[in-house]
């Protein structure tokens, strides 16, 4: 793994909010010549740091209008459940995140849809029939004045 120091962290911060800042910004914003800037990116890549980049797209310029924070709990707390239900979650594209967690529950999902009703019917169609699962809580967003993920 690459050696974190400062200029390390000012580089992935600053990929962070830009990840496609050309390299001579960078190196400019974070004090570096490009070529120096170049080596660490490329070192930070090779060594798993930054394990890729991603577009952050707006949701409702492709449908989605709705959004949920959902806890699901399951019925068993073993090995074959929790693989299962994480199987499904993969097949499942209204599920954007999947987490397991601790607490009373075992997971915390991010669920995009196209509105309240699309919503019920992945709730109600996809993730209430699956036999793993005990219990469901819905959270949803109303807005999100704070949004750091890529």
């Amino acid at each position: 793994m690459a050696r974190t120091n400062e200029i390390n962290d000012r580089i992935l911060r600053v990929l962070l909010r830009d990840g496609r800042i050309s390299n001579i910004d960078l190196a400019d914003r974070v004090g570096l010549s490009p070529s120096a800037c170049l080596r660490r990116v490329q070192e930070l890549e090779r060594s798993g740091v930054i394990t890729g980049y991603r577009a952050v797209l707006d949701p409702q310029a492709f449908g989605t209008g709705f959004v949920a924070y959902v806890t699901v709990g399951l019925s068993t707390h073993s090995k074959e459940a929790q693989e299962g239900f994480e199987r499904a979650m993969a097949r499942f594209d209204e599920v954007r995140e999947c987490h397991n967690i601790t607490g009373a529950v075992e997971y915390l999902l991010r669920v995009e849809a196209a509105d309240l009703a699309a919503f019920k019917l992945f709730h109600t169609e996809k993730l209430g029939v699956l036999p793993q699962v005990r219990q469901i809580t819905t959270h949803v967003v109303m807005g999100s004045p704070k949004d750091e993920r890529a």
